[in-house]
């Protein structure tokens, strides 16, 4: 067997250095934060359904003010003034304060479960939000949405104009659930865990593991046998390094290993969705 010194890194390690400069968030330390994105379409959605408020703020105002100018309330002089008061307010005011009070928050991202962070994982304030607001007039409004939708094409966390010029991106608010509990590390492979490289592991094949695993017990023991004995011959290639065990409590050894591991990514990921709805 290798020698720990000699093992690769942790697949957590190296997922940090492969993804890290392109797509994760980087804290003020380096460390990268395994939270996903909101892709490209979600954010569009949310964009449009965002944008389809706007414009029903901007017909109620439109009418509200056409009314009170035709009930006399106020001037004629004084509508030209009011309809660019309302534009302003429903393009950069209302989204400053709703996105600046809700920590990130709006209507769309809160049907599509995201939220506006900063782009080193911290949460987004007034500065952000207002450049947001501001450079959404044009790639939004007066583009309706064609420059926010050819720039989030082309960066990695499908960030808008806005975005970049903020420092900013929208993580996912809503993750997965975590995976049922499996049994665990056979006795004597504790330090084998510890090092073992399982992340090559298909995920098809994981899930035929993990069916075994469970499902064992009912097998008749020739064909359980059988099925370990095919299952391991199919894990071996991805697993470093092979522990000198039979063939069945390698296929359990690789199985635990790997739901553990996603267990505990998706622990992180959890907590860290959790923190960026913390409003403490």
């Amino acid at each position: 067997m290798a020698s720990p010194a000699a093992s690769p890194p942790p697949p957590a390690a190296r997922a940090s250095r492969v993804h890290a400069a392109a797509d994760e968030t980087l804290t003020g330390e380096a460390v990268a934060l395994d939270v996903q994105p909101l892709g490209f379409f979600l954010r569009a959605v949310s964009c449009l359904i965002d944008m389809a408020a706007g414009v029903a703020l901007l017909v109620i105002g439109s009418l509200t003010l056409t009314a009170l100018v035709g009930s006399g309330t106020i001037p004629d002089s004084t509508l030209r003034i009011g309809a660019i008061v309302l534009i302003v307010a429903v393009m950069v005011v209302v989204p400053t304060t709703v996105e600046t009070l809700s920590r990130g928050r709006s209507l769309g991202r809160l049907a599509v479960g995201g939220r506006i962070v900063r782009v080193d994982g911290g949460a987004a304030g007034f500065r952000q939000a207002f450049i947001r607001a501001l450079v959404g007039v044009l790639e939004l409004w007066f583009t309706l949405g064609g420059i926010a939708a050819i720039v989030g094409m082309f960066t990695p966390r499908a960030q808008r104009l806005g975005d970049l010029l903020a420092g900013t991106a929208c993580e996912r608010t809503r993750t997965r659930p975590l995976p049922a509990a499996a049994p665990g590390i056979p006795p004597g492979l504790e330090g084998w865990a510890a090092v073992a490289d399982v992340s090559r592991l298909p995920d098809r094949l994981a899930a035929r593991m993990a069916q075994f695993v469970r499902g064992a017990e009912a097998l008749e023991p020739a064909a359980r046998a059988r099925v370990a004995a095919g299952l391991a011959e199919a894990v071996r290639p991805y697993v470093s390094p092979l522990p000198d065990v039979d063939a069945e409590t390698l296929v359990r050894a690789a199985a635990s290993v790997r739901r553990d591991r996603e267990y505990r990514a998706l622990l992180l990921e959890n907590e860290r969705a959790a923190s960026l709805t913390d409003h403490t």
